[in-house]
């Protein structure tokens, strides 16, 4: 019984993706897959319920950071982002080991669940974070408590508008995982990067 009082929503769903009931490509998809929403999903990306505060826990359990990846159907850029960036085994490595991505599309109707509470449509959290370009990744602190009362742009560690160079894009989640971006900007942190 005190299994099942641990259980969280997350653990049903991949329990569920297990035995088949839900549509998740198991770990030897190596490309992406294009969704019915138009965009682009790698096989490993974060299955979700939408609660934010949620996937951040569970990441940190996890011994991994957050980030969600905003998209855009017919976006060049973020097609560039799954079929160079992510393509690359080191990059792909790096981040499936000590990331947790939740991807989001930018225009979407989805409802998700923000750190504060408010239940708002993708869209709505697009504009509530002033997040304007795709693809865009933003990077949370470790930890969801001390985020509810923050502003929205206050609660990202870092945030990477636009699309980065495979080279600058791994930078960026190491960048992230160091915690660098305590003492030094990113655009300090590449300086110092050996070429």
């Amino acid at each position: 019984m005190a299994n099942s009082m641990t259980t969280t929503r997350r653990h049903l769903l991949l329990g569920a993706a297990a035995t088949g009931l839900v549509g998740i490509s198991g770990p030897a998809a190596a490309e992406p897959m294009l969704t019915d929403d138009g965009l682009y999903k790698e096989p490993w990306f974060l299955e979700s319920f939408l609660d934010l505060s949620e996937d951040l826990e569970e990441a940190h359990k996890a011994g991994k950071r957050f980030a969600i990846m905003w998209e855009l159907k017919g976006c060049p850029y973020c097609k560039e982002t799954h079929f160079v960036n992510f393509a690359r085994p080191d990059i792909n490595g790096y981040i499936k080991t000590n990331f947790e991505v939740l991807q989001l599309n930018i225009i979407g109707s989805r409802k998700v669940t923000d750190f504060d509470g408010a239940e708002l449509s993708e869209k709505e959290m697009a504009a509530k974070y002033r997040v304007r370009f795709t693809p865009t990744f933003q990077f949370f602190a470790e930890r969801a408590a001390p985020l509810k009362a923050l502003e929205p742009q206050k609660r990202e560690v870092a945030r990477a508008p636009g699309y980065l160079r495979p080279d600058d894009f791994l930078a960026m989640f190491r960048f992230v995982r160091e915690k660098a971006y305590q003492n030094k900007n990113f655009r300090d942190y590449l300086k110092a990067q050996p070429s």
